[in-house]
């Protein structure tokens, strides 16, 4: 599938300004841009910071891994799927997975836009994570459970989409990795800077 990018802008970073990489935990009903007509929650309700735009996309359902920068080669290094930069992300699914989907996950499915690539998948035992606002609707008598997945493409709620396809509906998804850089310990709403990598560093 060829890239046709996010709908953030390019980031264009002056001359004179230092090339910056923030990582933010995104936490659910936030969208991941920095202005919006209906009011809604956005990046700027986080982020004060001038000039900064969101590598990729993390939808609004989603929580977890943002990355943020100014430097428009970094921010197409890491949305360009063609980059193969992988992702992980903790996934509750409804349903207990058998052998069979988890097999499926990791060949790759069948998507509405052609077949998914293989992931990397595995169980979880439930992490520790904060409670989401507003929390998780479960439905009485069906089993949940979490997977760890890691997938080196960027589709549109491509995660959401690969598990509803072996009958593993998403109840919560969050971005835990992007290439090198992970949460490591940022709550919802939090963001730090991150070192920038040096050219050809993945």
């Amino acid at each position: 599938m060829a890239y046709t990018g996010s709908r953030t802008p390019p980031a264009r970073r002056p001359a004179s300004a230092p090339p910056r990489l923030l990582l933010l935990n995104k936490p659910f009903d936030v969208l991941t841009q920095f202005s919006d007509d209906q009011g809604r929650t956005t990046l700027k309700d986080f982020v004060d910071v001038p000039g900064v735009y969101a590598a990729g996309r993390l939808d609004r359902h989603s929580e977890g891994l943002l990355l943020l920068t100014n430097d428009g080669r970094l921010q197409a290094r890491i949305a360009d799927p063609r980059h193969e930069m992988a992702k992980t992300y903790w996934v509750q699914v409804e349903g207990a997975p058998d052998e069979a989907q988890l097999a499926a996950l990791r060949t790759g499915v069948e998507l509405n836009d052609g077949p998914s690539r293989p992931a990397e998948v595995l169980r979880l035992d439930e992490p520790d994570l904060w409670d989401r606002h507003p929390p998780i609707r479960f439905r009485r008598n069906i089993p949940t459970a979490w997977l760890e997945i890691t997938i080196r493409e960027g589709r549109n709620r491509q995660v959401r989409r690969m598990t509803a396809a072996v009958s593993l509906p998403t109840l919560r998804l969050i971005r835990t990795r992007i290439g090198p850089w992970s949460l490591d310990g940022l709550l919802p709403g939090q963001w730090r800077e991150a070192p920038f990598p040096a050219p050809g560093s993945p």
